[in-house]
């Protein structure tokens, strides 16, 4: 996983690229910021970067090896990545595989916990030079999961870290890590992507379909391990049945016909807890068409749309829609959410839902 397959924080891995390929990475550093952003796949490139047999520099309008392709959410920008990892080589397939020595990668145990010894085992470790590769790298996943007697062991080694080693956390809670480890690692902040930076990885990593992407991005909260979580629910329905309704309210007023729709926001013969899991997507992507709604509406920057493949057909429903009737109903569906969490009975709470669209 070269730098140049990283989607989206363009700014960040062009910093990285240059830090190693100029040989001025910092010995530790803190990668934070929203889970599933691509946070641990950085720490990865990093690591092949550094230890590459092959590596070379690429623009990230450039095609990689063997014309790999370049995210297209990058394309256009002007700074090259100064050093990548060929991505090919023995060294970057053993990285990717999780078996080359010299790059140690430390998760939560089957308690959700980094215990002291574990900590202690990679100091230990750290402290010899590399077996094959230019450097060791130490990556801990999820360093927010770290005791506080493992974070205090390793405060010593961030402080006067061995000059072979590089030590990376990646955490989407670093606020909850001692400040004195924090105070030791540089932090590298990343941001949530944006919708069509995440349907671009659904559709070139997991093989989500275009469309399928499309509705997944646009309930992942810029989240790529957000979307592939909710795959199961079928987020391409549940988007189909979301956009749906919000047509229907657009034109029946009736309260007795309004009903009629929230028969299929409720699947039939399924459990309870099927019924409240659907209803939750279902919520999740009407308040993403009712923001898209909001934009339109107000004229405002299209590129700014989750549901971009749908502007034309909330182009149509935004004239139905005004600013006081989107506001209400985005409302609405965060409270029909916050009775879902309190175990409310999906059917009541569909039916006042469509009530209030």
């Amino acid at each position: 996983m070269p730098f140049r397959s990283i989607v989206g924080h363009t700014r960040l891995v062009t910093l990285l690229a240059r830090a190693c390929a100029r040989e001025t990475l910092p010995p530790s550093l803190l990668l934070a910021g929203p889970v599933g952003v691509g946070k641990r796949r950085t720490a990865l490139a990093i690591a092949e970067a550094l230890n590459c047999l092959n590596p070379s520099s690429h623009g990230f309008g450039e095609a990689g090896p063997r014309g790999s392709a370049v995210p297209a959410s990058a394309r256009g920008a002007a700074a090259p990545l100064e050093r990548d990892a060929c991505g090919e080589c023995a060294a970057c397939r053993r990285i990717a595989r999780g078996v080359h020595p010299d790059v140690v990668l430390v998760e939560p145990g089957d308690n959700g916990s980094i215990k002291i010894e574990a900590v202690r085992d990679l100091i230990e470790r750290a402290a010899y030079r590399p077996f094959e590769g230019r450097r060791r790298v130490v990556i801990l996943d999820e360093a927010d999961a770290m005791t506080v007697d493992a974070q205090s062991a390793l405060l010593k080694t961030l402080e006067e870290p061995p000059s072979a080693s590089v030590f990376i956390m990646v955490s989407s809670l670093a606020d909850t890590l001692l400040s004195t480890v924090r105070s030791r690692c540089p932090p590298l902040r990343f941001a949530a992507l944006a919708p069509a930076e995440v349907a671009e990885a659904l559709a070139r990593d997991h093989g989500y379909a275009e469309a399928e992407a499309r509705a997944a991005a646009a309930d992942a909260d810029g989240s790529i391990g957000r979307a592939l979580a909710a795959r199961s629910l079928e987020v391409t329905a549940a988007r189909t049945i979301a956009q749906r309704l919000l047509e229907h309210a657009a034109r029946v007023t009736d309260p007795a016909r309004r009903l009629d729709a929230a028969k299929d926001v409720t699947p039939k013969k399924a459990t309870p807890a099927q019924e409240r899991a659907h209803l939750t997507v279902c919520l999740r992507v009407l308040a993403s068409l009712l923001r898209d709604l909001g934009i339109l509406a107000s004229r405002g920057d299209t590129s700014m749309l989750a549901n971009v493949d749908l502007e034309a057909d909330l182009s149509r429903l935004a004239t139905a829609f005004d600013g006081e009737r989107i506001t209400r109903a985005f409302a609405a569906v965060d409270r029909a959410l916050g009775a879902l969490e309190r175990n409310a009975s999906p059917k009541v709470v569909a039916d006042w839902l469509v009530l209030q669209l």
